[in-house]
Parts: structure tokens; C-alpha cells; sequence
């Protein structure tokens, strides 16, 4: 069973990264095709070819919201689960209303949330994410 759980965990978290790609494309390509600088495929192309070269280069935006916002020894797949779902919801709301938001915040939150759900306040790392 813990072996399906993270097979859904990991593809839900695919899910958080396509859903991620969409919305920040959004942000990053408007002022190049508004000022009529690139077309718009063309502004969606770079986007998604800088997006998949970032995934390669580096993991430090990755590295920064794993670090320090909850306890990881109290974090269970379940609680990895709820913050992605939470997450995508936030992006797919924030889409569909034409809102800018970040990603990332989303899943900060989402991990904050979840934390709270699970362990209540000791679950959540208040210095890190306040300070850091």
C-alpha cells in the first residue's frame, strides 16, 4: 500500500508541475507578447524550453521550500499529498479568476496547511518560515 501512496504522490506531484508550468507561463510571457517583442508561440516556446532547462540546471527553489518550513520527521506521505492537492487547487482557482500568483507561495501554503492538519503547531517550522 505505502508503495501505491507514493506512486500517487508522485504523479500528483507531476500534476503540480504542469499546473505550475501553465500558470507561470502566463506571468512570464505577457510583457514580451503584449509589447509585441515575440509572438505569442514563439514568448510560449521560450518559456517552456527555459522552464525544462531550469529543471536541469539547478533544484535551489526546490532546496529553499523543502528547508525549514515543516518537520519532516512528522511528514508522511499523506501530508505531502493534501499540500499538492492544495496546491493545485490554488494555481487552477487563481487561473481560471485571471489572478497572479505564485506557485510556489501555493505550495508553501499547501505544505503549512497540511502540516497544521496533521501535527497542529508543532508541525509547522514558525522560525524558518518567518526568518529564512
Amino acid at each position: 500500500m505505502d508503495n501505491v501512496l507514493l506512486v500517487i504522490v508522485v504523479v500528483v506531484a507531476l500534476g503540480f508541475d504542469f499546473t505550475n508550468g501553465f500558470h507561470d507561463t502566463a506571468n512570464a510571457v505577457a510583457t514580451s507578447v503584449s509589447t509585441r517583442a515575440l509572438s505569442p508561440r514563439i514568448a510560449v516556446l521560450v518559456a517552456a524550453v527555459a522552464n525544462l532547462a531550469g529543471a536541469f540546471v539547478t533544484t535551489a527553489v526546490a532546496k529553499t521550500v523543502g528547508k525549514g518550513i515543516i518537520d519532516t520527521g512528522l511528514a508522511t506521505e499523506k501530508t505531502i499529498l493534501a499540500a499538492l492537492i492544495g496546491a493545485i487547487t490554488w494555481n487552477l482557482i487563481t487561473w481560471r479568476l485571471g489572478l497572479p500568483s505564485s506557485s510556489s507561495h501555493a505550495l508553501i501554503g499547501g505544505l503549512v496547511g497540511a502540516a497544521l492538519a496533521q501535527s497542529g503547531l508543532e508541525g509547522v517550522q514558525w522560525h524558518g518560515l518567518v526568518h529564512d
